[in-house]
């Protein structure tokens, strides 16, 4: 039986949506650095402390709004209907036009997190990295149970390269500041490129 939230539990989801709003929308004008603490509370009309009580710091809410948005897009493309290459390129080009539309500003700022050897030890930067490689993998395996991949399809080195190629692009796209769209060249990448590696591996019905 499913266990009912209390109106404390609703109320404290709540807080956190908001506050995850507030610091998404200020974060994309001015950037993380450019963003303070008092300034995401205020939008929330909520303390400091209640920030306080659902992350440690402001970089926390860029990779968890990160974490939770693309565990969606794994979990539709997982749903979609269809065969397993338009299942893949579904992830592919929605985790790609999520992050446009999330704006180029916040996903820089992602990027810049990530890789800022200052926060290295964080664990969120690694967790991001391995539950897309982790995500990518499952739905690899889930083609294998469901008969449309071959059982000796290399499940890791394949989730890899894809991931692999899906963060290049994400890179190049920031170092071009966002000269084209990083969805219609997933698109591409999708429709020329990824045929050849995935087709070694698919059961022909």
């Amino acid at each position: 039986m499913e266990k009912r939230m209390t109106n404390r539990q609703i109320a404290a989801q709540e807080t956190r949506r908001k506050l995850f709003e507030a610091a998404k929308k200020l974060v994309c004008e001015k950037g993380l650095v450019g963003t303070s603490v008092e300034e995401i509370t205020k939008a929330c009309g909520v303390s400091n402390g209640t920030f306080y009580t659902y992350f440690k710091r402001k970089e926390d809410v860029v990779f968890e709004l990160s974490r939770e948005m693309y565990q969606g897009i794994y979990e539709e493309a997982q749903a979609h209907d269809g065969t397993f290459m338009e299942r893949l390129k579904f992830y592919l080009v929605n985790f790609s036009g999520h992050i446009e539309r999330d704006g180029l500003k916040l996903c820089q700022e992602w990027v810049r997190n990530t890789v800022d050897p200052d926060l290295m030890e964080a664990p969120y930067n690694t967790d991001k990295l391995r539950m897309d490689r982790d995500s990518m993998k499952e739905m690899i395996e889930k083609g294998i149970e469901r008969g449309e991949l071959t059982s000796d399809t290399p499940t890791d080195a394949l989730a890899g390269a894809l991931v692999d190629v899906i963060y290049g692009e994400m890179l190049c796209w920031d170092m071009s500041g966002g000269a084209y769209s990083f969805e219609e060249r997933t698109k591409e990448f999708c429709d020329l490129f990824l045929p050849a590696m995935i087709g070694p591996y698919l059961i022909e019905k």
